[in-house]
Order: structure tokens, then C-alpha cells, then sequence
């Protein structure tokens, strides 16, 4: 992972809101909030919240009388989230690091996190912060992209971009959001934390899109990938973007479109 991975900047938090969200990230919001609810916890830490799939979802199935602490490293996704969700007043928002959370230990009754533990650049590290903050017994629930084959549209945008870029390709998605998915390795760095009851689940979904050019704008100017185009001389975002579009349209129509999308389901015991 590179340092430009973790840039959620400029308007990036906005774009990811209206379309990733919607594309891939509800449905599995929704799933992670319902496991959530069924531990009836009184103080839910939510980390890399980004702006705000599962703080909604756990907003409308948990009562108001639990209390949810979102916090993301990059606090303009943060300041995204706050815009949909101000007048939710069990939530409350802390920029902090999931590596270093500024909470004391057994604070908590459930961790969780979803797709956020792929940008961790000490997964192990991360992990053993999630498990300090929980009470004995509570849950550490989080969810990562299975490989990119399993994700159609992210794999089109990713195939179509070492096209475009043939001497030096893209790699953000492959090396980091779908760089994580070894459910070997994953169980194997919960254990070095000190987590045990180890559980990890497959789950597929649909996702649908307007148009081709939604997740073509999506993943080329609504993730960090936006820089690593950007940082190449031609061609430019605009007609990277395009490409991605076209390959997109080739593989599966010109109107709505709807692919896989594929990601594992985790959950741990402190």
C-alpha cells in the first residue's frame, strides 16, 4: 500500500457517497448493521467509517439508547457523513486512527469496521486495538473485498486501466481493496491479535448501476486510484475515465448494467 491510498481528498468523499455507497457498499452495510444488532450492544466503536454506509444502517436497526462512536482516519469522509446523519444524536464523530484509538480499554461491546482493515498498514496492529477497546466477550465484526475476479465492475475498470496505461498501470485496486481477501491469512492475523471464535463467511451480491459511466466514475475519480491517473502524463483523467466507460458498456450494455460483487464476512471474539 502507498501512502496515496489512504487520500480521500478534494472531492472524492463526494463522489464515493453518491455512487459507490449506493453500488456496493449498501447492501453489505445493511448485513454488518443486522449482525450488530443481534449482539444488543450498549456501545458500538465503529472504525474507517468513511462517510457513513454502516453509522446509517446501524442508526436505523439499533434503539437510540445504544451509543455508536464512528470514527475514520480521514476526516472529510467524517465531515461527509455528518451532512446526511447531523440529526442523529446517538451517533457521535472522533477523527482517530484504528491503529491507535483514543479510547480506553473494555469500552466497548462490539468493534465494527467494513472495508477498512485493507488500508491497515499493520493489520495485526489494528486488530489488537479493536480487541484492547472491547469488553470480555464482545464481537470484532468486519467485512473485506473478495478477489477483484469476483467483482465484476471493479475488475472491467481495473482490466481496462493496464490497457490505457500499458508501461505503468494502476494497481490501487488490486493492491489494496482487493489486496486482503486470504481467509487463511485474515483468521491467522485475528489469532496473533488474541481474538478467538473465529468466523468468516463468503457473501455475493448484485450491483447495479445507471449507466457504464457511474462506476467508471466511480472507481477513477471517487477512490484514491483518482491520483495514481492523475499522476500519469497522458491520458488524462477525463479520458481514462471514458475508457473505463466503454470497456464497461462492452461487457455489459450500454443501459443499466448490474455485476457481482463478492466479499468475506469476519467476525471474532475478544
Amino acid at each position: 500500500m502507498t501512502a496515496s491510498d489512504k487520500a480521500f481528498t478534494g472531492s472524492i468523499p463526494q463522489l464515493y457517497d453518491r455512487l459507490l455507497v449506493p453500488m456496493i457498499f449498501a447492501p453489505y452495510a445493511r448485513d454488518l448493521a443486522q449482525r450488530v444488532d443481534a449482539h444488543q450492544p450498549r456501545d458500538v466503536l465503529e472504525t474507517a467509517a468513511g462517510t457513513g454506509a454502516v453509522t446509517s444502517a446501524l442508526a436505523s436497526v439499533l434503539p437510540e439508547s445504544t451509543r455508536i462512536t464512528a470514527t475514520d482516519l480521514n476526516e472529510p469522509m467524517l465531515l461527509q457523513a455528518k451532512t446526511r446523519l447531523s440529526n442523529k444524536p446517538q451517533i457521535t464523530w472522533q477523527p482517530a486512527d484504528a491503529l491507535a484509538l483514543p479510547f480506553s480499554e473494555a469500552s466497548f461491546d462490539v468493534v465494527a469496521c467494513q472495508f477498512g482493515v485493507m488500508f491497515f498498514p499493520d493489520r495485526i496492529k489494528g486488530y489488537a486495538e479493536a480487541r484492547r477497546v472491547l469488553r470480555p466477550g464482545g464481537r470484532f465484526l468486519f467485512n473485506v473485498w473478495d478477489r477483484i475476479e469476483e467483482n465484476e465492475f471493479a475488475d472491467v475498470v481495473h482490466q481496462a486501466l493496464q490497457s490505457i496505461f500499458p508501461d505503468n498501470p494502476p494497481q490501487f485496486m488490486i493492491r489494496t481493496p482487493h489486496g486482503y481477501h486470504d481467509a487463511g491469512r485474515i483468521r491467522s492475523d485475528l489469532i496473533a491479535a488474541g481474538f478467538n471464535e473465529i468466523a468468516i463467511e463468503t457473501i455475493t451480491h448484485r450491483s447495479r448501476a445507471a449507466s457504464p459511466q457511474d462506476p467508471a466514475v466511480a472507481f477513477c475519480q471517487g477512490t484514491p486510484m483518482r491520483s495514481e491517473i492523475e499522476s500519469r502524463s497522458a491520458p488524462d483523467l477525463e479520458a481514462a475515465t471514458k475508457g473505463a466507460a466503454d470497456a464497461l458498456a462492452r461487457r455489459f450494455g450500454s443501459g443499466a448494467i448490474e455485476g457481482r460483487i463478492q466479499a468475506l464476512m469476519i467476525s471474532a471474539a475478544a
